[in-house]
């Protein structure tokens, strides 16, 4: 529902990462019986067993690296920042120490220089009970160490984006305090690795920034999620007129409202992505009613088609509104 306040009373988290794993080794299969079905019997003694990490709770917040496909980084929601280097066997606290908060909303790793990595506090996933943000971290040396990066009051940031050849220009989205106004929210850029930072993408002090999604081929081609969200201790305020899917196609100097097929006036939250392996396709994930649901474009945003409207991909929207594409198909 749009701009009303709705009572939450239960929600489902998802605390750590699960394997299924033998209880007793099995023997190595060779790549000449990959294709043989097995008795089913064989996996019988297989059980779900949890892996961690064992602190922090849900997570909406986690990314890899492309120099190496064992690495990972994981912000949780009340636990801090992590780090895998096992493909999830085993994880470590990296930020303990370094930050004066729990909360982390959003994590990016420079492609041009994985040692670079930006961190933003504070989920723009605002359930029932949440933990304020408290600005930008910034590690150059792979998490080793870190440092404040700035913009304190941005609130809730829910996505950092870096740029994939230049690792001091980075983009993120502030949704803003969750439970009240104020004018530093919005999507804010940094061109000498957060040293400073400009606020591109204003619509006011209620409407603030939930998704980003950059076009890969063209860096300059990026697509913001705008939505006002507030929690009050009783209910969530959600949607604008002016919330909805904008883009610029100039680094972010300039911006412009998508319309052509998206849902008009009141609009709540916006999840965006784009194809990588073909950039003019872009999906957006919109609350609205009775609009709401998946939107696909295939010339780069000028025109949009709604492809599912299930209800079960639009519940709970102040939680659940992430789309992502397939790198390659």
């Amino acid at each position: 529902m749009m701009d009303i306040r709705r009572c939450v009373a239960t929600s489902v988290s998802t605390i750590g990462l699960v394997a299924l794993l033998p209880l007793t080794p099995l023997p190595l299969v060779g790549q000449e019986d990959q294709n043989v079905i097995h008795d089913p019997v064989l996996f019988s003694a297989m059980q779900y067993r949890m892996i961690g990490p064992y602190r922090g709770g849900r997570s909406t917040a986690v990314t890899g690296t492309a120099a190496d496909p064992f690495t990972f980084f994981m912000g949780t929601t009340g636990g801090g920042v992590w780090k895998t280097d096992d493909a999830g066997s085993t994880w470590e606290n990296i930020s303990d120490g370094f930050f004066d908060v729990s909360a982390i909303g959003a994590i990016d790793v420079a492609d041009a220089d994985p040692n670079v990595i930006y961190v933003g506090t504070g989920s723009a996933c605002i359930r029932g009970n949440v933990s304020a943000g408290r600005g930008v971290y910034k590690s150059d040396d792979g998490g080793r160490t870190w440092k404040f990066a700035g913009l304190r009051e941005a609130g809730q940031i829910g996505r950092i984006v870096v740029h994939p050849n230049n690792p001091d220009w980075v983009y993120l989205a502030a949704l803003g305090h969750a439970f009240g106004r104020n004018e530093e929210r919005g999507v804010y850029r940094s061109k000498d690795g957060g040293a400073t930072w400009d606020r591109v993408l204003f619509l006011s002090d209620s409407t603030g920034a939930a998704d980003l999604a950059m076009n890969p081929r063209n860096p300059r081609e990026i697509y913001a999620g705008m939505w006002r969200g507030e929690r009050k201790p009783w209910a969530l305020i959600s949607g604008s007129e002016e919330a909805g899917v904008y883009k610029t196609t100039d680094g972010g100097d300039t911006w412009e409202k998508l319309s052509g097929g998206l849902p008009t006036g009141m609009v709540g939250k916006v999840g965006v992505a784009v194809s990588p392996a073909n950039p003019d396709r872009v999906w957006a994930l919109v609350e609205a009613e009775p609009e709401g649901g998946v939107y696909r474009s295939d010339d780069a945003g000028k025109t949009w088609q709604r492809v599912n409207q299930e209800n079960n991909l639009r519940q709970r929207a102040w939680y659940y509104t992430h789309i992502y594409a397939d790198p390659q198909d």
